[in-house]
Parts: structure tokens; C-alpha cells; sequence
């Protein structure tokens, strides 16, 4: 079992930059593929990023590319979200999550078995 914290979130103007950490502990970070999800109020928890377990596949949603960056440090049991060029829209709690199962990247959130306790993004206009 993984346990998973994130970190990093905060109430930010738009056009600002945050960048978000989820540090593992419990296993072999190596061998767990991550993701990111998001949840605004009153919405459903959507996708929003996702790193295989060696970090070479990447995978984003269309709002997230060319403003977010995901990226992973194995030496530091640590998953990043750099989110820049933040506006309103981007709102929400911060989740990241792993499972060992998947191969390549997952965008699916029933394809993660650990979740953290997210991270509260605000941006505000």
C-alpha cells in the first residue's frame, strides 16, 4: 500500500503559477504510475494529468497542455504539477493518484487505487 500528500495548493491571482507535490511512502514509488484530478465545486472529479512509472509517457487533458507539466522524481517518491497561466476555471482540489496496474499512463480515475487527500487550488480574477 502507497499513502499518498499533496502539497503546494494555495489562492493565487490568475495568470500566476503554482507547482503542486504528492510525496509517496509505503512502497516502491517506481512502480506505480501517477495521476492528477481535479474536483470544483459542484462538479465531478475530472483528469487532468498523468506519468507512467519511469516518467517517460506523459499524458494531459486539452485544458491542461501547454499550461500544466507533469513530472516525477523517483529518487524523491515525489510527483509534480506545475500549473501556470492559472485562471478561475482552474479551481478546484488538487488530487493526485497511483496504482501499481497500470501500464503507460491512466486517465481514468477507477484505474487508481490510492488517492491522497488533495490540495485546495484557488485562483482568483
Amino acid at each position: 500500500q502507497v499513502q499518498l500528500v499533496e502539497s503546494g495548493g494555495g489562492l493565487v491571482q490568475a495568470g500566476s503559477s503554482l507547482r503542486l507535490s504528492c510525496a509517496a511512502s509505503g512502497r516502491t514509488f517506481s512502480n506505480y504510475a501517477m495521476g492528477w484530478f481535479r474536483q470544483a465545486p459542484g462538479k465531478e472529479r475530472e483528469f487532468v494529468a498523468a506519468i507512467s512509472k519511469s516518467g517517460g509517457m506523459t499524458y494531459y487533458t486539452d485544458s491542461a497542455k501547454g499550461r500544466f507539466t507533469v513530472s516525477r522524481d523517483n529518487a524523491k517518491n515525489t510527483v509534480y504539477l506545475q500549473l501556470n497561466s492559472l485562471n478561475p476555471e482552474d479551481t478546484a482540489v488538487y488530487y493526485c493518484a497511483a496504482d501499481p496496474k497500470i501500464l503507460g499512463v491512466g486517465i481514468r480515475s477507477n484505474a487508481y487505487g490510492y488517492w491522497g487527500q488533495g490540495t485546495q487550488v484557488t485562483v482568483s480574477s
